[in-house]
């Protein structure tokens, strides 16, 4: 009998290496353009420096060119100067030449410089094309394949995969409501129960003592303000508007730099391809895929740093969420039940409700990187 679930593991593992490839490929053309950064920035100071020196060479020939006629009226006039005027007028004369011949030599040093740094930077632009050229050409490749090796897969594994999905779903459910109303609990329910108590505390005030009324009211008002403020936040992370309004792009740009700023870890959001709206699924998806990668990074990962990217393709999404954090054990987190494994699980359940593929790279000491690949279906 044919083994079905071993043409399962070829397939998976046929895509895993496709998809490992493109992962390559994507941090090559990161590199590279990190390169051409630093040449760029060299380069700007290599120019700067050349100015200057330029400036003093232009500054020092005029000297240099006075010193020299000063010393030809001293040597055609000897009898009018003393030794020592002669003596002083050929050493000034001599110094300045000196300085000069040091000075145009620097010059020409820097200008080798810069046309060394403008040639490498030319070189590696072309490198940085070449390399999303060939990104590009690949994916659209893997997309061909993966699409028709993913069909294969889905029909192999149909009805385990709707069963999995129904138990996904209803967990998913489940954990999201308890996280709602724990954040409730936490902070408007206690904030509203803190404002009936001002509010009582005012109306007391308002028969002994009205000179106090007035800061007790701006307390409570500053009350109101911060429990207004954290209901908006929860109403944000439930759905943000923006996600409905202007799409998955402008609403990772916000909350990438809302998560910069409230909890001091520099996050960044680069985007590559065609900012259009996706479907509502995915865009939902994809936007709490990252959210949840982010949780992990703030409670886990002790990251200075995080790199968000992702990449529109005509028919597929590329996510990458990478940090410079103390990394894990992929393996023993998998079989634990430590809170980082429900955020991988939950990552992974998100990528298939969209037959989407999710790779994490990662190890103790060496930060984690969390590549997800989600098709586009009309």
């Amino acid at each position: 009998m044919f083994d079905i679930s071993a043409l399962d593991r070829v397939i998976k593992d046929t895509l895993a290496a496709m998809e490992n490839g493109r992962s390559q490929i994507f941090e090559i053309a990161e590199a590279t353009q990190i390169e051409c950064n630093r040449i760029q920035q060299e380069l700007q100071q290599v120019m700067e420096e050349l100015r200057k020196t330029i400036d003093q060479v232009d500054d020092l020939e005029i000297r240099e060119k006075k010193a020299r006629i000063h010393l030809m009226e001293v040597s055609r006039d000897f009898k009018r100067y003393r030794e020592e005027d002669i003596k002083s007028a050929y050493e000034t004369a001599q110094n300045l030449q000196l300085r000069l011949r040091d000075l145009r030599n620097q010059e020409k040093m820097l200008r080798f410089r810069r046309d060394q740094l403008e040639i490498n930077l030319r070189h590696m632009k072309t490198s940085l094309a070449r390399v999303e050229s060939t990104l590009a050409h690949l994916s659209t490749a893997i997309n061909y394949l993966s699409n028709n090796l993913q069909q294969v897969s889905l029909k192999i594994g149909e009805l385990q995969q709707l069963h999995d999905l129904g138990v996904s779903i209803i967990r998913a459910q489940e954990e999201e409501r308890k996280r709602v109303a724990r954040e409730i609990h936490d902070g408007p329910a206690q904030m509203m129960a803190n404002i009936v108590m001002r509010a009582e505390f005012c109306l007391k005030l308002l028969e002994i003592d009205p000179a106090r009324l007035k800061e007790e009211l701006n307390a409570l008002r500053e009350l109101v303000r911060q429990s207004l403020q954290d209901v908006r936040k929860i109403i944000f992370d439930l759905r943000p508007m923006v996600l409905d309004d202007l799409g998955l792009v402008a609403a990772l740009k916000r909350y990438v730099a809302d998560f910069r700023e409230q909890y001091g870890i520099a996050a960044e959001f680069s985007f590559f391809g065609q900012d259009r709206r996706l479907p509502v699924s995915t865009e939902v998806t994809l936007f709490r895929i990252v959210q949840e990668c982010l949780n992990n990074v703030r409670k886990h990962a002790a990251a200075r740093s995080v790199l968000i990217k992702m990449e529109v393709l005509p028919e597929r999404v590329n996510l990458l969420v990478r940090d410079d954090g103390k990394g894990f054990d992929l393996e023993e987190v998998k079989n634990s039940s430590r809170p980082e494994g429900y955020g991988l699980i939950n990552i992974r359940e998100r990528a298939q409700l969209l037959n989407g593929s999710v790779q994490i790279n990662t190890a103790p000491g060496r930060g984690t990187a969390v590549y997800v690949t989600v098709p586009l279906q009309e």
